[in-house]
């Protein structure tokens, strides 16, 4: 599948930043909340979910809405979806 400018540029962004990366390689172990990677990093819940955001627009992570039982609070979820992504020279000269 070719990839328009947009979404390369949207992909490039996404993975730009460490705490980005790093978010993508704790979600490869399993599925966290964001208090959890907010724990794990360091971080602020806030900072945690602008960096999500931007990931699941990107196409790297999806999240899930989910009421626990033992406290009647809603938890997102954020998980990592099988994603594949290469750019070869072949792609660049399509584009332009």
């Amino acid at each position: 599948m070719t990839m328009t400018l947009q979404q390369i540029t949207k992909i490039g962004e996404a993975i730009s930043h460490p705490v980005r990366l790093k978010l993508l390689y704790l979600l490869s172990e399993n599925e966290r909340y964001v208090y959890e990677l907010s724990k794990d990093l360091n971080l602020s819940r806030q900072v945690i979910q602008l960096h999500l955001k931007r990931l699941e627009n990107a196409g790297f992570v999806e999240s899930d809405l989910r009421l626990e039982d033992d406290d009647n609070r809603a938890k997102k979820f954020f998980k990592l979806k099988e994603f594949d992504f290469k750019l070869d020279i072949e792609d660049l000269v399509k584009l332009f």
